[in-house]
């Protein structure tokens, strides 16, 4: 059966189906192709193409597994810097934005088996603080860059310099405090002392 006309209503609807986001489990990511049915996937796994690629992968797997779990680490790493930078976010928002891209790796290819193997992967690796809630998991990214490290290196000894300002105006008043009181507690002698002398005249 040939392909149909250009522009015809079969091929019109063959391209509005072909459009959006598939199926993830009729997707080959060896050989990124992604088949509409059941059918159109039995018969891609049984094309030559295919066996060529799984026999490369027959190969050495932890490779492409290392390969393919590289990738999506650093397109999830690289949308939640970009986007978010340091804010807290859901992990799954971030990952639906990722597979909105039609042509996104795929998780189920990567050495991670769920999004929650990803994100503690995440937080071992120190990538991103990772914290759990009833609502899900939630990341935000670290930002190890050397701009990033001179700007809370300068934050901080600014605001070192500011505390031992706090500290010597802190100690200066209390010195006039104590001063004070000293003079306070003089006068109240001597007036005390006056009294006497007068009381015994």
């Amino acid at each position: 059966m040939g392909k149909s006309e250009f522009m015809s209503p079969k091929d019109i609807a063959n391209r509005m189906k072909a459009k959006g986001l598939q199926k993830l489990r009729f997707y080959c990511q060896m050989c990124q192709k992604q088949c509409r049915d059941a059918n159109g996937f039995k018969c891609h796994c049984l094309s030559e193409s295919h066996l060529r690629q799984m026999s490369l992968f027959a190969e050495n797997p932890t490779k492409y597994m290392e390969s393919f779990s590289d990738e999506f680490l650093q397109e999830y790493v690289a949308l939640l810097s970009r986007r978010y930078n340091t804010m807290r976010v859901s992990a799954n928002q971030i990952y639906q934005e990722l597979i909105a891209d039609r042509n996104h790796l795929h998780m189920n290819a990567t050495q991670w088996d769920t999004l929650t193997d990803f994100v503690k992967h995440l937080g071992r690796n120190g990538i991103a603080h990772v914290d759990e809630t009833p609502r899900g998991w939630f990341v935000a990214w670290i930002d190890n860059s050397p701009e990033a490290l001179e700007r809370q290196a300068a934050i901080q000894k600014k605001e070192r310099s500011t505390m031992d300002d706090e500290q010597r105006e802190q100690k200066r008043i209390q010195e006039q405090i104590v001063r004070a009181q000293s003079q306070t507690a003089g006068s109240e002698k001597s007036e005390v002392s006056d009294d006497c002398i007068v009381l015994s005249n």
